[in-house]
């Protein structure tokens, strides 16, 4: 599930970058810069999203998932295949509604490789290159199309590519290629910004979860 909900991040979240560092090409650079300007704007913002994994190379699809991400700040709430995570930039609470259990820990970005508060700060440039790869249509939408590589070999995964919307400057989608072969797609849909979200949509209200355990891990 953990890396589950990070390939739901990396494909769902629109995020803030810094500026570039000098191996990153300059192209990549404007569309990300535009995407930062967006967000960094955004009161909150609501996706759907669906996953689907391709297994090894030249496999077929093997299994399809579907969620939804609502996001406010570094604050964010994730819906996915029977579970629920739950952040308020202090505490991560994970929800299993089939075991009725739910488990709390700090948050901590320095020990997510791929959350979202990671993803709002200089993640980016400090783990990847990246450059702009042309433009295409993506699920009907005209998208500029960004690869970040790790600059990192020892990461699981050998490459990203990212779909961002032209007219929205927001992640439509991308890929995700793991060194095993595997290929995650993800595509967004139905996103929303600046609707006005409650704060405690990003806190868990045991009172709303009367027979679930809590098992703190904190």
């Amino acid at each position: 599930m953990r890396k589950l909900l990070s390939i739901v991040v990396l494909g769902s979240i629109c995020f803030a970058t810094q500026p570039a560092m000098a191996q990153n090409d300059a192209k990549a650079k404007t569309v990300l810069d535009g995407v930062s300007k967006k967000v960094s704007a955004l009161k909150s913002l609501k996706a759907d999203f669906s996953i689907n994994l391709t297994g090894g190379k030249g496999g077929k699809t093997t299994d399809s998932k579907k969620g939804s991400l609502t996001l406010k700040g570094q604050k964010y709430h994730v819906m996915i295949a029977g579970k629920e995570i739950i952040c308020d930039n202090k505490t991560v609470w994970t929800y299993t509604k089939d075991a009725k259990e739910v488990q709390v820990n700090n948050y901590d970005p320095a020990e997510q490789t791929m959350s979202p508060a990671k993803l709002l700060t200089n993640f980016w440039n400090k783990e990847y290159k990246y450059s702009y790869k042309g433009s295409r249509k993506e699920n009907g939408k005209d998208c500029d199309i960004i690869e970040l590589v790790p600059t990192d070999s020892k990461k699981q995964f050998s490459k990203i590519e990212l779909a961002i919307d032209k007219s929205t400057s927001l992640i439509a989608g991308g890929s995700y290629w793991e060194k095993n072969g595997n290929k995650y797609e993800i595509v967004v849909s139905n996103c929303v910004t600046n609707k006005d979200v409650p704060d405690t949509y990003f806190t868990w209200n045991p009172k709303e979860h009367a027979g679930v355990e809590t098992v703190d891990l904190r």
